[in-house]
């Protein structure tokens, strides 16, 4: 890997395009080294892992409203949209689409100086694969190099200190994993990047106090906006440059502005597209960095025993979770019980009380009202709070990264319970880390309900033999739930 320094630059200095981070960006997206058996392996389970929580959120309305919209864009050849029949323009399928995967909160995560969900590089990719024909082999090129700049993004610039949502790394490197399917010129994919960073910079108040079903949606319009501006760019069209280090660009004024140094890793020319592998996915459908505290949850549970004997509950944990999902944020709407899902699943408050008291987990089940309006369960959580450790903010930030935190459960009788815990179970590093099996359990039980057992049988035979397929079997790849391919919803389409 090598590390590239990005700044601002005054107008008046010269700034090859050979020497913009949008242009280093691009020539990693356009390297054609071989997909490493290990990345490829790992795409899959990804891919499977995406198809796991789309299926699980095909009938919640927020996806119903995105499948609408994509119903009344047809297109040919077109791509597939989850749980219908027939072919769809494919920025509106990758639309559709990355709004079922995302909805659950429940797909893949990496955490470093940034936040993100990388799994979200892989319906746009997909849809315009379907498209344009690609085989099995050039699927893998393209999500692979997506992972890959998205990741290393995360690892050098932090966006959320300047409340700028992550999907402003999305949106680039979903143009870089295009540019990587369809073999694109670097030229082509630096102009690509930079429109695509300029269209998906939008701030944080998508997570934060009342959330609603944007946050879905934000990750979705990144890879929209992607894939319409590999198109204009490949039709002759520019971008604003240098994007990043513009005297008015992207460092300047939406992250820490002149003076400022960021440093992101990127792999050498020759060296293989590897990042996928420190990615990590969700057991439980909820915001990451509550993972490993859920587990913790379901540990101390029994420790407990009485519920009501509790006088409160104290998680020492990093900055990121304190002022993400913790009390630190100042949102009262993470304890308010008439909150958001959305909302709920960004609240530590709640999510460690319904684990503490159910020994469990579910994604409809924790989340219900009527669970969430529950008396001795709001009493619990009005008594949660969050403080920063600045020990576990190390661990956060350290090269083999925490994030769990240290739990104190004070009781009436004057007894204190204390526990900790690093990362998740289900975690690389964790007591039970995910490797394929994992994935298609989590598949299986998802789509129990919703996609045929002949049809899981048929989605899991071909993309685990995803690097080997034609550009039909590619066409093929979808969910389907056997849903009417009619609006429920009324809008302007």
């Amino acid at each position: 890997m090598i590390d590239h320094t990005v700044r601002t630059h005054r107008s008046a200095e010269s700034l090859p395009r050979e020497d913009q981070f949008a242009w280093k960006l691009a020539a990693v997206a356009t390297d054609d080294v071989p997909v490493t058996p290990e990345v490829a392996d790992m795409v899959i389970n990804r891919v499977i892992d995406n198809a796991a929580v789309a299926a699980a959120s095909l009938t919640r309305r927020p996806v119903g409203s995105a499948r609408d919209q994509a119903l009344a864009h047809p297109g040919k050849p077109g791509a597939a949209v989850f749980g219908v029949e027939g072919r769809y323009s494919p920025e509106w399928a990758a639309w559709a689409n990355g709004v079922a995967v995302r909805e659950l909160d429940y797909h893949d995560t990496f955490l470093a100086a940034d936040y993100s969900h990388p799994g979200d590089n892989i319906p746009p990719i997909l849809a315009v694969a379907q498209h344009t024909g690609r085989t099995g082999a050039d699927l893998l090129r393209g999500i692979a190099a997506g992972y890959e700049i998205q990741v290393n993004l995360v690892r050098g610039i932090c966006l959320h200190e300047h409340k700028i949502d992550h999907i402003a790394h999305l949106g680039p490197s979903v143009a870089g994993g295009l540019g990587a399917l369809l073999g694109l010129e670097t030229e082509t994919v630096y102009q690509a990047i930079g429109q695509a960073l300029h269209t998906t910079t939008t701030t944080r108040q998508s997570r934060k106090g009342e959330i609603s079903s944007w946050k879905a949606y934000a990750p979705a319009f990144a890879g929209k906006a992607a894939i319409e501006a590999v198109d204009r760019v490949m039709r002759g069209e520019g971008s604003p440059s240098p994007i990043y280090e513009g005297e008015d660009g992207f460092i300047a004024w939406l992250l820490s502005g002149a003076g400022t140094e960021y440093t992101v890793p990127l792999p050498a020319p020759g060296e293989a597209k590897q990042s996928i592998l420190d990615t990590y996915t969700k057991e439980h459908s909820a915001e990451y960095q509550s993972q490993a505290l859920i587990d913790l949850a379901r540990r101390l549970g029994p420790r407990v025993g009485e519920f009501r004997k509790i006088e409160r509950i104290v998680i020492h944990t990093s900055h990121h979770t304190h002022f993400v999902i913790g009390s630190g944020a100042g949102d009262p709407q993470k304890y308010d019980p008439q909150a958001s899902r959305e909302t709920l699943d960004h609240s530590i408050p709640y999510i460690f009380a319904v684990a503490l008291q159910d020994g469990a987990w579910h994604h409809e089940r924790s989340y219900d009202r009527a669970r969430a309006t529950r008396p001795d369960t709001v009493d619990l959580w009005q008594k949660i709070t969050t403080v920063e450790d600045p020990e576990w903010t190390r661990r956060y930030h350290a090269p083999e990264p925490s994030f769990g935190g240290r739990v104190e459960i004070a009781l009436s009788d004057g007894t204190l319970l204390s526990d900790e815990i690093a990362v998740a179970d289900a975690h690389p590093a964790g007591a039970r880390p995910f490797a394929r099996e994992q994935y298609i359990a989590k598949f299986r039980t998802l789509a129990d309900g919703v996609i045929a057992a002949a049809d899981q049988d048929r989605f899991l035979d071909t993309v685990t033999r995803l690097g080997e397929l034609d550009a039909a079997e590619v066409s093929g790849i979808a969910l389907p739930a056997g849903l009417d391919a009619v609006p429920t919803s009324k809008g302007i389409f």
